[in-house]
């Protein structure tokens, strides 16, 4: 495959040597240049001086090629060649960045890192002697991965780059778990308990020995590796500080991180901050309304603590909150054409989070299609059932399966081939998180929330996100604490504690990406605001989302050019 994508690079350019070059042309080889696999003389994750190296040269190669871009007139291009040469300058940027910024140490969140999810390979099932093999070689290769990644996280330590000690709770069980005497209690050991049938009483017996052998050393062995890791050098050498802005280079690195999180160079730290204290005040007086109109006797806090102790609000069982989710998801997707001219090719299902991941993690998530055989997957974290309200659901099904990330994304990914490739696999947060939550905001207008609470659930959610970005400012530009975070979306939001902690955790580990939500909202708001003003009785739902997502993930200034364009076209009909 590199060799047939080398060649092709190679024989567009010769072929282009033999014609006048069009920009178009120019354009279509710089993209050949960017798509075409490069190889270097190293591997990347074999070392971290290798990782270093690998950058350092992705960051080369998209200075130069940058410079190629920026040097390209755009009057010969079309519309969609334009877009594709301004995300293509964005997602340049972005790998020079990443050099710099060495962002590539930093690979764990609270509720991300490489060996939380390692167990999965033992979900599979044994049919042919050659599997079993395949999956030997698969152990073998774990302790090679482990050291990698360590030396990674060693790197992050090094330069003051590791995450705050606060952000860790209870950090042990996620290799203590792992650490077994008996082997065959593994995980990493399940495929091993169902050998087929076919298989005679020797070969089980053999594969048996091997198996027990190559689990300890590979999987439990490696564990004990990684507890000894994280308890006696990442965890006592943590940073200090809790916002980014505390490490080396660290405020420059912020501001990049609101630069790419908002697709735009015009906010600064304190811009985002107020903001979300604007938004959390507007949003408040909307849920105050519905708390007087419910006729609660009380403040607001108090009608908070009503929504995080009263059972009625909570699943017994978690049949129970995926049958809701899953109904909730049906009842969207019979109004979607309604709303869209162009709906996805693929279906999606609503199951559990992993239980490996479930306790640190986020009260749902997409988990898009990876391949033509697999579906979309929209994630309900079943964890903690007193923490999950079923209030919320809906709010949190139109963001994370239709007409959300689900609808979105998979739109994306079919988007036509005379869109690149490189678009095709682009996830920009303010576009991508944008659209998430103003599908919350759309889906009222679909009839999707049928009570009082429910529609306060909606707002419950668009507080989180206002709130994310006084908090996520807050802790890395103005020196919040961690309990200072957890008041003020605790006060403010109608979150369960647990969530709120969860969530807190994630902003301080992933500066930044907070932000994209409501600022990437805001703009898709106000840009349907612009157009139904200036079409009035010419204004089509289904017309103004088609121009959101015909062309793909873009930024939001790409989004508003668009939407400019498609307005002096409709008044010139």
């Amino acid at each position: 495959m590199k060799r047939f994508k080398l060649y092709y690079l190679f024989s567009f350019l010769v072929f282009l040597s033999f014609k006048q070059i069009s920009d178009s042309d120019k354009l279509n080889a710089i993209i050949a240049k960017y798509e075409a696999e490069r190889e270097y003389e190293f591997k990347r994750n074999e070392s971290l001086e290798n990782t270093i190296k690998y950058y350092q040269a992705e960051a080369d190669f998209s200075i130069k090629l940058k410079k190629e871009l920026e040097l390209l007139a755009v009057e010969g291009l079309s519309k969609t060649e334009q877009i594709s040469r301004e995300l293509l300058l964005f997602v340049l940027q972005d790998k020079i960045d990443a050099n710099t910024y060495k962002t590539y140490l930093n690979t764990i969140t609270n509720e991300s890192a490489f060996h939380l999810n390692l167990s999965r390979m033992g979900n599979r099932t044994f049919e042919k002697k050659e599997q079993v093999i395949e999956y030997l070689k698969t152990l073998d290769n774990l302790p090679q991965k482990v050291d990698y990644n360590i030396s990674l996280l060693r790197g992050a330590i090094k330069e003051g780059l590791a995450q705050p000690k606060a952000i860790f709770h209870n950090y042990e069980d996620t290799y203590n778990k792992h650490i077994l005497s008996d082997v065959t209690q593994s995980e990493f050991f399940k495929p091993f308990n169902k050998l087929p049938e076919s298989f005679s009483k020797e070969l089980k017996d053999s594969i048996i020995n091997v198996a027990k052998i190559s689990v300890q050393k590979n999987a439990i062995d490696q564990y004990k590796k990684i507890k000894t890791f994280f308890e006696d050098e990442y965890l006592p050498n943590t940073r200090q500080g809790l916002g980014i802005s505390t490490v080396p280079n660290g405020k420059a690195f912020y501001q990049n991180r609101i630069n790419y999180f908002t697709t735009s160079s015009k906010y600064s730290a304190d811009d985002v901050h107020q903001i979300g204290l604007q938004e959390v005040a507007r949003i408040k007086s909307e849920m105050n309304k519905i708390i007087s109109d419910l006729n609660f006797k009380g403040s607001f806090a108090e009608f908070l603590k009503f929504l995080r102790t009263d059972e009625q609000f909570y699943p017994k069982t978690a049949k129970e909150l995926l049958m809701f989710a899953r109904d909730i998801s049906k009842r969207i997707d019979a109004e979607l054409p309604k709303y869209f001219i162009t709906l996805p090719r693929k279906p999606y299902g609503v199951v559990p989070v992993p239980e490996a991941i479930a306790p640190n993690y986020t009260a749902g998530r997409y988990s898009g299609s990876y391949s033509e055989t697999t579906a979309g997957f929209y994630w309900v974290n079943t964890y903690n059932l007193p923490s999950r309200t079923l209030y919320t659901i809906p709010a949190l099904t139109a963001h994370e399966a239709v007409p959300g990330h689900h609808l979105q994304m998979s739109l994306n990914n079919e988007l036509p081939k005379i869109i690149p490739d490189f678009r095709r696999g682009l996830y920009l947060s303010a576009y991508g998180e944008g659209w998430g939550l103003y599908s919350e905001y759309l889906v009222e207008e679909m009839g999707i929330y049928t009570t009082p609470y429910e529609k306060f659930g909606q707002l419950t959610y668009e507080m989180w996100r206002a709130c994310r970005l006084v908090v996520d400012t807050g802790v890395h530009a103005k020196g919040w604490t961690r309990q200072q975070m957890i008041d003020y979306m605790s006060e403010n939001t109608a979150l369960s504690i647990h969530e709120v902690k969860t969530e807190t955790d994630r902003y301080i580990s992933w500066p930044g990406q907070a932000l994209s939500y409501k600022i990437g909202e805001i703009k898709i708001r106000q840009l349907r605001k612009k157009v139904e003003k200036a079409l009035g009785e010419k204004f089509d739902i289904r017309q103004f989302h088609e121009v959101i997502l015909e062309e793909g993930t873009v930024t939001l200034s790409i989004m508003e050019k668009r939407m400019d364009n498609y307005i002096e076209e409709k008044l010139n009909e």
